[in-house]
């Protein structure tokens, strides 16, 4: 367990290692849409990304991929995207395993800030099977510039010990999810407060 953890917390740290530059969110209109907020958090450091996360994101980038151009899922994949709740939700499938991938943003109080938050986590016959690459990691966008910088998970800690995040797909909130050992879950709302999440 404890080589799991430390495996956890060193793509965590890959991943925000290598996003640790502003980047920029290219778009059309008035301003951008969850696909923008996918492709520049995705592709931002292709050149430079590690193994290990080119293997993480590489089913949802071709989804996005596809997408943009109109094309059609691969078998077992699905990519659901909800522009006007700018929300994302990428699914891949193999026997009884379940690869999920959640993005949305949200606007902050301040009109000058958007939060977007990349969620990922595996299931196996429908509980978490502890990935690898199962993280729940925030960047935070300045209107004014365009751009988007890695931050702090804003208000509370990710914990990775049998437990999941569900995105908002409609609402604020970000809904945690502890699977115990009898089969029960425990429920918890991380609530938006307009820059973060009260506990």
């Amino acid at each position: 367990m404890k080589k799991f953890y430390m495996l956890a917390a060193f793509v965590v740290m890959t991943i925000t290692a290598n996003a640790q530059d502003d980047f920029r969110v290219n778009y059309q209109g008035a301003s951008p849409t969850i696909v923008d907020f996918a492709w520049a958090f995705l592709f931002s450091d292709d050149d430079d990304e590690e193994e290990c996360d080119q293997e993480a994101t590489a089913g949802i980038k071709n989804a996005l991929m596809r997408y943009r151009q109109g094309k059609p899922q691969e078998e077992n994949v699905t990519l659901t995207v909800d522009t006007k709740n700018g929300y994302m939700v990428y699914e891949s499938r193999y026997e009884e395993h379940l690869s999920r991938i959640e993005m949305c943003y949200w606007n902050e109080a301040d009109k000058k800030h958007k939060l977007f938050a990349y969620s990922h986590w595996c299931f196996s016959n429908g509980r978490p099977s502890q990935g690898q690459y199962d993280t729940l990691v925030f960047s935070r966008y300045n209107n004014a510039t365009k751009k988007m910088t890695m931050c702090d998970t804003p208000g509370f800690d990710v914990d990775y010990y049998k437990t999941t995040y569900v995105l908002p797909r409609t609402g604020k909130d970000i809904i945690a999810t502890k699977w115990n050992d009898d089969g029960t879950k425990t429920q918890k709302t991380l609530k938006w407060n307009g820059r973060g999440f009260s506990k």
